[in-house]
């Protein structure tokens, strides 16, 4: 049985992946900021018992890391997948721009990951025969940057870039390093964004398809989902600033 570490996993797509990988018969660790908590993972543990086991960390306390992963660590005798999901989000105008809000999604969306990595590199270094898989669900916003988004976008692309950076070293230490870059998901973080959301998705579709790409895609580095939203992203980052600018101008209010 596969083991697997979901960090944000007590809602969204997090909570819907916790419970398709359970039913998949994965063993999971499921943590969060209050998931011994959490109410949706209670049911979730008493439904299948020790397959699942619920661990509180916050991402934003690195100090702390080392002990929580020595703790993910021996609830299965090891994890063979670490999947990054904890995220943060809050739209925001020029004016309303607040340093405080630029450094929790920071923090989250990028150090928070930092931190986990940094935390399990003795791990990685200790065994030459060492072998994971590091799995981070970003997002497809780090591909171009879009009005009102950039507190939290530009963390993510921040996210991408190391992961790009980085991915040729972790092969040498027998770390798989994939990443998940997906649309609009209806969660409690796209439900604050007022306008409409093209390709929006339900957690628990988005869920079955990252759980496809974790039981059969092994190598690819990147995933990405919906099609005609990511191309269409993917498309803007290779134009000229000038023709991307006059696209990008036209959501503004």
């Amino acid at each position: 049985m596969k083991r697997i570490w979901i960090v944000g996993a007590s809602s969204g797509i997090g909570l819907s992946l916790t419970q398709s990988l359970l039913q998949a018969d994965y063993l999971v660790v499921a943590s969060s900021r209050t998931a011994e908590q959490s109410d949706a993972l209670a049911v979730l543990q008493k439904q299948f018992g020790n397959q699942l086991q619920r661990l509180n960390v916050d991402v934003t306390q690195p100090d702390d890391l080392v002990a929580k992963v020595d703790q993910a660590w021996s609830f299965f005798e090891g994890i063979d997948i670490w999947f990054y999901n904890a995220g943060a989000y809050q739209p925001m105008s020029f004016d309303a721009f607040d340093y405080d809000a630029f450094a929790s999604m920071n923090a989250v969306n990028y150090l928070g990951c930092v931190a986990m990595m940094v935390a399990m590199k003795k791990r990685v270094l200790q065994k030459p025969d060492f072998k994971m898989r590091w799995i981070w669900n970003i997002s497809i916003a780090s591909q171009v940057g879009l009005p009102y988004g950039g507190a939290y976008s530009a963390p993510k692309a921040a996210l991408l870039n190391l992961a790009e950076s980085i991915k040729p070293e972790l092969d040498c230490y027998g770390v798989t390093l994939q990443v998940i870059n997906h649309g609009f998901v209806k969660t409690r973080l796209t439900d604050k964004n007022p306008f409409e959301m093209p390709g929006l998705l339900m957690p628990d579709d988005a869920a079955k398809k990252i759980a496809q790409f974790i039981h059969y895609n092994d190598t690819t580095f990147e995933m990405t989902f919906p099609k005609k939203m990511t191309l269409f992203l993917k498309f803007l980052k290779i134009l000229p600033y000038r023709w991307v600018f006059f696209i990008t101008k036209r959501v503004l209010k």
